[in-house]
């Protein structure tokens, strides 16, 4: 395999961590003098996908990746070729690495209400404001809205909400 293959392979492979799809029929062609088997693309692929995708999570120069994959036994001008296609799209990768990561699921919506409880099953006499919260949340890997509805008494309500502030207030102060 020329060193320009390994160039086109590994622009594949960072097409394919940057959310688009690899086009296998390239990549076979790309390795069909290496006389690649199936599983050796796979293989390949794989092993590029995991040294780019390390390298980029914790931020490699070009040169320190291009000594050690020499190190490991990957010809100079395989690993200056790997390395180039790396330091053209590291910051997209680091990017696309920071938008995947830590997602946090969306509240879409908050339905609260107050009851008054008298008395109940248990007791016969409660007296007791409770609250009914009722919170829709948006997964952000399946995309699906979920409701999550529980109940706390008037009390535990006012700790949970001045608990809230808290929070907000310290995510105020990181951004």
């Amino acid at each position: 395999m020329t060193s320009i293959k390994m160039k086109l392979l590994c622009a594949q492979v960072i097409k394919d961590l940057l959310g688009s799809s690899i086009d296998y029929d390239k990549v076979y062609k790309l390795t069909a003098d290496a006389k690649f088997e199936s599983g050796d693309v796979k293989a390949s692929i794989a092993a590029l996908s995991f040294i780019l995708s390390s390298a980029a999570k914790y931020s490699v120069d070009g040169e320190s990746l291009s000594n050690e994959m020499q190190q490991l036994g990957l010809p100079k001008e395989h690993s200056t070729s790997l390395c180039k296609a790396y330091a053209d799209n590291l910051a997209n990768l680091q990017e696309e690495f920071r938008r995947k990561s830590l997602r946090l699921s969306h509240l879409e919506s908050v339905e609260w209400r107050v009851d008054y409880v008298i008395s109940s099953s248990q007791l016969k006499e409660v007296n007791e404001p409770t609250v009914q919260l009722r919170l829709k949340i948006r997964n952000p890997d399946t995309n699906t809205v979920e409701p999550l509805s529980f109940s706390m008494t008037s009390d535990k309500f006012r700790v949970f909400l001045n608990e809230l502030k808290q929070v907000h207030t310290a995510m105020e102060g990181l951004s």
